[in-house]
């Protein structure tokens, strides 16, 4: 379930989780924590935490510890391969938690130390880091660390007693910064999620983006559970400090209950809740010709919102020219996610398997209020960046001294958890416009919307459903429907030609009905003309 070669590295020059998750790093294997030395027991509960991010977030900010900086900078993406967590040195191994608990170590890319305690009733204490417990060679740069210089970040292997080898199989880690990321139901690592985004591509200076980190974390079995475990975590960064708790919980798909207190220090322009970052760099929609092999490469091929008015949204994603926001107003939300829909592996024909990304949803546990879902895409020619996020940002301004308390769940599945029983976008294609056999006028571009589903089947023969399309700027022509000539029932093309002039985004709106009756879920586009 671990990917073996995830090429993908950053995100607007920040490590994200997913570089050395899943860019080869071996699968390391634990067992008995009987290795690990622990320190002292200190009184631990989640409201201490609350307060203590509280307290912190009306003090002066102080970075995170890089510890023998000039040593974890040698260990290299190369150098820290040949490092490996011993097996038997793995937390919970024999219990009490169902899954044992393995740690990255320290490097060039991670060089920050993250403290990880384990909670024992009303106490916890934290695991100390010894290099004895890696195997590493015998001149690796590692081997001049001293003790207790703290860990990289942590990972949750399967469960020992389930089908899977734990020993070689994880399925939830995090890592890096306020990063973390889980495997869904095709066993597959992608995208990733992470605590807050902080000025994330705002283009208002002297607003940079901002990384907060999760620099401490409280690990605790759930007393009687044989499928949850605790995560409890500290946040802190320039403008905000936070306390999280997250009820882990591994079933088909993985589940997160979170429950966020953030506090801010200093005004932040765009304060993004509930972060998603995937990348998208082609699909079917648009591919240059011969740019690479494979016919589409991405971890989401798309946005997907369930308003708090009812209407289910579907927004496929863009290799943009340049970094776009597009912001979707919304009022108490049901949920959003960046969605892998396409599962066909010949779509992609790479060992990677992004036919089995992980999809992952934003289920509101309390509601959202007024904001928006932002959507921010950012150009690519590759793999290696994190180019997409999709967040939540509240409707009003966010001031130093605010406190925010924030409940949702996660869903890490093949798909999003309450799809519509309405048709669904499947393709969508883009080609140059006009009829076969005739000149092809300049900017006149074609689109195909495939539609599939329940409400497309048991049309009367001759009826087709009719498209209700909208476009920001531009004339529309050439409008019709067809059934798709593949004998798969309920599966339609909605096609329209767009004429427009000028470089400036074009936004399209397209859904179907017949009569009164809406049978599609809405298609929102944003086209880009070349």
């Amino acid at each position: 379930m671990n990917d073996a070669f995830d090429r993908r590295l950053f995100l607007q020059g920040a490590v994200s989780l997913s570089t050395l998750i899943a860019l080869g790093l071996p699968a390391a294997a634990f067992a008995d924590e009987g290795a690990l030395t622990f320190g002292p027991a200190e009184p631990f509960s989640f409201d201490g935490l609350v307060d203590r991010a509280r307290k912190l977030a009306t003090e002066a900010y102080v970075p995170a510890e890089k510890p023998a900086a000039d040593i974890t900078s040698k260990l290299t993406y190369e150098e820290l391969g040949k490092i490996k967590f011993k097996t038997e040195d793995a937390l919970w191994a024999n219990g009490p938690a169902p899954f044992p608990v393995t740690f990255f170590h320290l490097g060039t890319f991670f060089q920050k130390k993250v403290t990880i305690n384990v909670v024992d009733g009303k106490n916890a204490s934290e695991i100390i880091y010894r290099k004895s417990s890696f195997d590493m060679p015998a001149d690796s740069p590692a081997q001049a660390l001293p003790d207790g210089v703290g860990f990289a970040g942590f990972r949750f292997q399967e469960p020992r007693t389930g089908p899977i080898d734990w020993k070689k199989n994880d399925w939830v880690a995090f890592l890096g910064a306020s990063y973390f990321r889980a495997i869904g139901e095709l066993y597959q690592y992608g995208l990733s999620a992470r605590g807050l985004a902080v000025n994330a591509a705002d283009p208002n200076p002297p607003h940079q983006e901002e990384f907060p980190d999760f620099k401490e974390f409280w690990l605790e079995p759930v007393a009687g559970s044989t499928n949850q475990v605790k995560v409890y975590a500290l946040l802190d960064g320039p403008s905000v400090a936070g306390a999280f708790s997250f009820l882990m919980t591994r079933d088909k798909a993985v589940l997160m209950d979170i429950d966020a207190h953030v506090f801010t220090r200093n005004d932040i322009n765009r304060f993004g809740l509930t972060p998603l970052t995937s990348m998208y760099w082609f699909s079917e929609t648009i591919k240059q010709t011969a740019i690479d092999w494979r016919p589409e490469v991405h971890d989401s091929d798309g946005l997907a919102m369930w308003t708090g008015g009812g209407e289910h949204i579907w927004r496929p994603l863009n290799n943009v020219p340049a970094t776009t926001t597009s912001a979707f107003i919304d009022s108490n939300p049901r949920g959003f996610g960046l969605l892998q829909r396409d599962r066909i592996f010949d779509h992609y024909l790479d060992g990677v398997m992004y036919d089995r990304r992980p999809s992952l949803w934003v289920e509101p546990l309390a509601p959202f209020g007024e904001g928006q879902v932002q959507l921010i895409e950012i150009p690519t020619d590759d793999e290696i960046h994190d180019n997409v996020v999709a967040m939540w940002v509240p409707k009003d301004p966010v001031k130093a001294g605010q406190e925010f308390n924030l409940k949702y769940r996660l869903h890490w599945a093949a798909d999003e958890p309450f799809p519509t029983n309405l048709a669904r976008v499947v393709a969508t294609r883009l080609g140059n416009g006009g009829h076969p056999g005739q000149p092809r006028p300049p900017g006149l571009r074609k689109f195909m919307i495939e539609f599939l589903g329940d409400s497309l089947k048991d049309l009367p023969y001759g009826v087709k459903p009719v498209p209700v399309i909208t476009a920001s700027r531009g004339e529309l022509s050439y409008i019709f429907t067809e059934a798709v000539p593949d004998g798969i029932n309920g599966h339609w093309r909605a096609q329209f030609d767009l004429q427009v002039t000028g470089p400036d985004p074009v936004e399209m709106r397209c859904y179907l009905k017949l009569g009164d009756k809406v049978l599609s879920e809405t298609w929102l586009y944003q086209y880009h003309p070349f």
